[in-house]
């Protein structure tokens, strides 16, 4: 009998009274103790009110009903695919929407749905790797900001590729301590690549010149990297390299001189499909011979043979230790010693004697940075110079 009154008064109420109505009604049906008949009543009236012409009435509806596991499901399922205005709240809230409904939301929706859906809690693989493929960017930076969301590591990957020029989606994923070292590197690229096309477009470098800049600083980004990488997550990140073609003779003799014997070891095993426990025994077999077997049958230069050889008897004899920092910058000596080797070789390549005195550049500021850092503080621990201008 209530409901037929209402169904009668409703009719002709404002909008706004009907919309008050209705969110009483849908409450109503989550909490009061309705008798069966008068349930089967109150959902009859609830799909009614979907066809109600104002969009306040079907708003009122859905934010009653969007986190309730008792709501109505057709009557959650119709809400879902409403306006924008009707639909956020249930989209990005109600549990009674499976996968599958996500995912065709995500592929159909516009920008505002696509959000809403990556702001749900504990939203699984299938609905991130939609957002990933087909979602905004604003979607995408949603997704990536939400602690709930499961991403696969093909997700990141597709999310670089897509958006990885916008600062925004770099910004956020780089903060994220866990986000794969493969997808940190795609990022740099991404950064690398942006910052190359706007100082060409400015004419303020050549196209030659600024891809060569872009280039190295891109590899001692990767040194980063690779010096915080361990295991499987280093092993995705050399494969990324292999498979982006960043993975050159360059940039494994430059993971050698920064004393990154990971990288060095699981680079030969990548580009040598060896196991990489192998390699790392032949690699500390001090003689030339397993070096040398290795460096062939991975592909690189012979020319650099004698380069790597000679770094690596300085990397054993010197006895680095891989920390973190150490194992992402060029060793001076040993960049030096190598340097002093090739310019005695026959066999040394002209662009080998080019890549190895930019090596020594760099290493040599490097070293009087840290060096200047190192005084900076000691003045700061014991202020000499002013007890100087006391005297």
């Amino acid at each position: 009998m209530i409901v037929r009154q209402f169904i009668n008064w409703i009719r002709t109420a404002p909008a706004g009274e009907r919309a008050e109505a209705t969110r009483a009604l849908a409450r109503a049906w989550l909490i009061s103790d309705l008798s069966h008949d008068d349930r089967i009543a109150a959902e009859g009236a609830l799909l009614m009110l979907l066809d109600d012409p104002s969009p306040l009435v079907r708003q009122a509806m859905a934010e009653a009903f969007a986190r309730s596991t008792e709501a109505p499901a057709s009557i959650v399922r119709a809400l879902s695919a409403d306006q924008p205005t009707v639909a956020l709240s249930v989209l990005e809230h109600s549990p009674l929407l499976i996968d599958a409904d996500l995912v065709d939301i995500v592929a159909t929706g516009n920008d505002e749905v696509q959000c809403a859906v990556a702001r749900r809690i504990a939203l699984p693989v299938s609905v991130c790797a939609a957002i990933a493929e087909v979602g905004c960017a604003a979607a995408a930076l949603e997704l990536i900001e939400n602690p709930h969301a499961e991403l696969a590591p093909f997700s990141w990957d597709r999310i670089v590729e897509r958006h990885g020029h916008l600062a925004a989606i770099r910004e956020a994923m780089l903060v994220l301590e866990d986000l794969p070292s493969a997808t940190r590197a795609a990022l740099v690229a991404k950064l690398s690549e942006t910052l190359a096309q706007f100082v060409v477009a400015r004419n303020w470098l050549t196209a030659d010149r600024a891809e060569r800049i872009a280039t190295e600083a891109r590899d001692r980004s990767t040194m980063n990297i690779a010096a915080r990488s361990r295991g499987e997550d280093m092993e995705g990140l050399v494969r990324h390299l292999r498979i982006t073609g960043q993975l050159t003779a360059g940039l494994i003799l430059r993971a050698l001189l920064s004393s990154n014997l990971d990288l060095f070891d699981a680079a030969l095993a990548e580009l040598a499909e060896l196991p990489l426990a192998r390699v790392s025994a032949l690699l500390h077999d001090r003689g030339g011979n397993s070096l040398h077997a290795l460096l062939r049958r991975a592909g690189l230069p012979e020319a650099t043979f004698a380069a790597f050889q000679v770094a690596l008897d300085a990397c054993h004899e010197q006895g680095f230790v891989d920390s973190d920092d150490n194992a992402a910058r060029l060793r001076r000596r040993m960049v030096e010693r190598v340097l002093t080797h090739c310019e005695t070789d026959r066999g040394a390549t002209e662009p080998l004697m080019v890549l190895l005195r930019r090596f020594a550049t760099e290493s040599a500021r490097e070293e009087a940075r840290l060096f200047c850092d190192e005084l900076v503080a000691d003045e700061k621990v014991d202020p000499v110079y002013d007890d100087l201008i006391a005297a």
